[in-house]
């Protein structure tokens, strides 16, 4: 028996749906009669106008309907003539196979429809705002083989002299929540908060009840954005320095830190404005408030218990900064060339006053095949707050003979990062990078301590990174990476060592 077309299927449904729109005239009108003169005409005209642009768009989603299944009817006719022709080439039991095939195709089709489905229609998870709430995170196991002593096993960052060491650790972990806010002002607000657990510096093999690390705060933002700007109030790293290099195995601090890398996560309150600067490329202009912290403690001062403010809020002044740069295409992809100022005024306890300042320029530039060349440079005073400086703003030593009793000096630093990108696939991507550090040994040399003051006499760090990426999916991440660390204290020979990682990451 011969099936019918599927313009004879749909034949009844154009005209039932012709019918309704008659009725729903008919409707109206009967309406508009019973009423009398109680509803004007032009409210009349704007209902009929209504109704007629409901039946449009509903005729439209009908002549959609049909023509996919037109399309599959076709598919299906030629799916039953490669049947046949496999039928009588290979005999029922090819045909059956491939039948099978082609259902099972079908079947996990509709699987990954159905489950797409299933995503957009999920209940959401709602905070006390009533306003959507995405969590998400990256569950990271990263293992390390370390051929001399580190400051730290698990995020090296300073090589030391030693005996190596070889472990795993989860505490690069991630977790973030982000939120969606109402409309204020005409802006869109948005916030998101990132944690992870390495608040301690704990090696691995620390009691059983802390090797996973404590949990830390690493980065929240807060913003109303409009199409062509953005109040903001965050903790992340300086405006000054957008860029990070690329690393699945250095999270918890990330990669080339304290080796031309300005990571640290400040709290700042600023703006950003965009200006079209031609038909592709756009000017930005920020500007931003700044709380800096302090560098690691490294003279060793016995804790009072009493939490102490940072040389930065000492000096009752809050820090500024700025950055204008020209960008092109992605935030994230996109060409970007930027130039940013900063300067903070700081305080000792012994009221000692000095200034850190910086002048920075950052880079992104997209290369043919999928490459990109990136990175950041900078000069200035007192990074140490940043991560650099050689983890110290300033150097001090007993001086009888001067007023304070004590000489001091702030340290000038300059250094940065380069990295090139290779992105084989949506898959594979590869990285080569590299960063330094240095303080100049003319200003550090006289107030060099013994030779176990790692931190206080380090002049120079250098940093040399090559890592591979692979994402299977979405979801599943592997990594290989290899990092050479030299240590230069300027009252004793470098220190080198290397790293091999591994890092499995799974995201959700």
């Amino acid at each position: 028996m011969s099936q019918p077309s599927m313009n004879q299927k749909y034949v009844p449904i154009r005209i039932a749906s012709h019918l309704l729109a008659g009725f729903l005239g008919v409707l109206c009108a009967a309406s508009s009669a019973a009423k009398g003169q109680q509803a004007p005409d032009e409210s009349l005209a704007s209902k009929v106008q209504k109704l007629t642009e409901a039946m449009s768009q509903t005729q439209k989603r009908l002549d959609e309907s049909q023509r996919e299944m037109e399309q599959m009817r076709a598919q299906l006719a030629v799916l039953q003539q490669q049947m046949a022709q496999g039928h009588d080439a290979e005999g029922p039991s090819s045909s059956t196979a491939q039948l099978a095939a082609a259902v099972d195709q079908i079947r996990e089709q509709q699987s990954l429809e159905e489950t797409q489905i299933a995503t957009h229609e999920q209940a959401k998870v709602e905070s006390e705002s009533k306003y959507l709430l995405k969590l998400s995170g990256l569950v990271l196991l990263t293992g390390f083989v370390n051929t001399t002593q580190m400051d730290d096993p698990v995020s090296p960052t300073l090589a030391l002299e030693g005996a190596g060491a070889t472990g795993a650790s989860l505490r690069q972990t991630v977790l973030g929540i982000d939120a969606q806010g109402p409309h204020l002002f005409n802006a869109r607000t948005h916030a998101d908060v990132r944690v992870d657990f390495a608040g301690a510096s704990l090696s691995s093999g620390t009691a059983y009840s802390n090797a996973g690390g404590l949990l830390r705060l690493r980065t929240a933002h807060a913003s109303l954005a409009w199409d062509h700007a953005e109040a903001f109030f965050s903790l992340d790293h300086a405006i000054v320095a957008p860029n990070s290099p690329t690393s699945l195995t250095a999270v918890s601090v990330p990669a080339l830190s304290w080796s031309g890398n300005l990571w640290t996560w400040n709290p700042q309150l600023g703006m950003t404005k965009d200006f079209p600067a031609s038909a592709s490329q756009r000017l930005r202009l920020q500007a931003a408030l700044i709380d800096v912290i302090n560098p690691p403690q490294i003279y060793g001062a016995a804790s009072t218990g009493i939490a102490q403010p940072t040389t930065a809020e000492m000096s009752r002044w809050p820090g500024a900064e700025g950055r204008v740069a020209l960008l092109g295409g992605r935030d994230d992809t996109g060409l970007q060339i930027g130039f940013g100022g900063l300067f903070v005024p700081h305080s000792t306890v012994g009221g000692t006053r000095f200034n850190s300042w910086a002048g920075t320029f950052d880079y992104r530039i997209p290369l043919p095949g999928r490459a990109e060349f990136s990175g950041n440079a900078y000069a200035g005073q007192a990074l140490g707050g940043l991560g650099g400086g050689a983890y110290k703003d300033y150097v001090y030593r007993l001086n009888p003979l001067s007023p304070v009793g004590y000489s001091f000096r702030t340290l000038h630093d300059f250094g940065g990062w380069a990295q090139f990108k290779e992105r084989a696939n949506e898959h594979l991507e590869f990285n080569l990078a590299f960063g330094t550090d240095q303080v100049p040994a003319a200003q550090l040399r006289p107030y060099a301590g013994g030779q176990s003051s790692y931190y206080l006499n380090l002049a120079r760090n250098r940093t040399y990174t090559g890592n591979v990426i692979y994402r299977p999916s979405a979801y599943l991440l592997f990594s290989l990476e290899y990092r050479h660390l030299q240590s230069s204290p300027v009252n004793y020979y470098t220190a080198t060592g290397d790293i091999i990682g591994i890092a499995t990451g799974y995201r959700f």
